[in-house]
């Protein structure tokens, strides 16, 4: 079965520590007048050939650093785009969040803190709108909760 992009949901909150997870109302939907949201995870991976085999390279992947790349128009009302425009002259922990991902078929949630970079809010050509875009990277691997189907 195939589903739209549209219905994976991405949501953000603020961040105080690693072991406190936000409220449900903490969240923020990210999506309005986002019209594209590209997963750029990043993987190390290493290859090397062993005698006990043929000698062929096996991949083995040392690292996973999930992260995703958002582009769209910027709305300063919208709670969420203005959560993270307010990150932009900030460093370190100041550009922590919490990202919630929930995948378009409603049966996996992927929880965890991570850290927004890139951030354009406002920028573009006179006659256009201004364009928003940030990337969320990940921290560590997040939790995942699964949801059996009915």
């Amino acid at each position: 079965m195939r589903h739209k992009n549209a219905l994976r949901e991405h949501w953000v909150a603020p961040f105080t520590n690693a072991a406190t997870e936000p409220q449900e109302n903490e969240y923020m939907i990210l999506a309005k007048w986002i019209s594209t949201i590209a997963d750029s995870t990043d993987e190390e991976v290493e290859t090397e050939g062993f005698y006990d085999g043929d000698g062929t390279p096996e991949t083995r992947v040392s690292t996973v650093a999930i992260s995703y790349n958002f582009e769209g128009h910027y709305d300063p009302t919208d709670p969420a785009q203005r959560f993270v425009s307010d990150m932009r002259l900030m460093t370190g922990d100041g550009r922590r969040c919490w990202h919630k991902v929930i995948s378009a078929d409603r049966t996996r949630t992927w929880i965890g803190h991570a850290t927004v970079s890139n951030i354009v809010a406002g920028s573009g050509a006179a006659t256009e709108d201004e364009e928003f875009s940030c990337n969320i990277g990940y921290n560590h691997i997040p939790r995942e909760t699964v949801t059996p189907t009915p």
